[in-house]
């Protein structure tokens, strides 16, 4: 039997803090609570796309594993280490996606429906990365950041609400950023390791900060013109102070020892933990109750 720890770290449980994004329509929506039925259905959704973003894991890491076991850090992944078996690896991939899309059924209350499409989309989409574009640079950020962007289509889509634009734009942006910031801080530490990612040695450093500014620049200006779009509440737009302090103070850990993962940015900065309570608490006072 293997260890419940194994299978946590092959599922990448730790990301499932992405997955929030699937509230984030109805939230800024001004309508959460309003309805405990679409919560429920929030509830479900989050909870079979955690399932996909572990079935997609899966794949990569069976696909990647050769090449895994060159890397310092990802030899020691489950199945690159040998702690599980492809087989099993295999088989409970296969469970994971016939309970997924059974979830799905149950969240829609209909088997074919648009959130199945979204699904769909970004298990193609990690395929395509996995098996081919996850070597040609500047598009291996961009399917990096439609995950984000597909789980805000699919929350909307589970609320049936529809997305804001310039939420949509600053999710984008701020997606590509965080991204470029992992490739950059990949590149600074890869070292001798480089043929395991054969993307990297087509990057520079020089693109990525580029890149990144570039992009926080633009997830800021996006933010901020949401926040003015927003006719349902008049201080919202005083976030952007705190959306500013976010975005320089995760600069500020990815210039320094950091790999860059945003997950464990987020997870390892007590400060970061902190302004982000303090967003999402002025944010619930800001859109329903002041």
């Amino acid at each position: 039997m293997y260890k419940i720890t194994v299978w946590v770290k092959l599922f990448r449980v730790k990301h499932y803090i992405k997955n929030f994004l699937i509230f984030v329509p109805l939230f800024f929506s001004g309508n959460f609570g309003s309805s405990i039925e679409q919560i429920k259905k929030l509830m479900i959704a989050f909870i079979a796309f955690s399932l996909m973003s572990s079935l997609v894991y899966i794949i990569n890491d069976i696909n990647d594993r050769d090449a895994d076991r060159l890397h310092e850090i990802k030899c020691k992944r489950p199945i690159a280490s040998g702690q599980i078996q492809i087989s099993h690896a295999l088989i409970v991939a296969v469970i994971l996606a016939i309970t997924l899309f059974g979830l799905n059924w149950l969240a829609m209350e209909k088997p074919i429906n648009k959130g199945l499409f979204y699904l769909l989309l970004y298990l193609i989409l990690n395929l395509l990365y996995s098996f081919r574009l996850k070597n040609i640079p500047i598009v291996d950020v961009m399917i990096l950041a439609s995950g984000f962007l597909i789980r805000i289509m699919y929350g909307a889509q589970i609320s049936n609400i529809r997305a804001s634009d310039w939420l949509i734009l600053t999710i984008i942006a701020f997606s590509l950023y965080m991204g470029l910031g992992k490739r950059r801080n990949e590149i600074l530490k890869q070292g001798e390791h480089t043929q395991t990612r054969i993307v990297l040695k087509q990057y520079t450093y020089e693109f990525c900060d580029k890149m990144m500014n570039a992009s926080m620049t633009l997830g800021i200006a996006f933010y901020s013109l949401w926040t003015i779009s927003m006719t349902y509440s008049n201080i919202l737009i005083w976030s952007i102070l705190l959306v500013i302090f976010i975005c320089m103070k995760y600069t500020l850990i990815i210039e320094g020892n950091s790999h860059g993962d945003p997950v464990d940015v987020l997870l390892k900065d007590k400060m970061l933990i902190v302004v982000f309570f303090i967003y999402a608490i002025y944010m619930c006072l800001a859109i329903y109750i002041i």
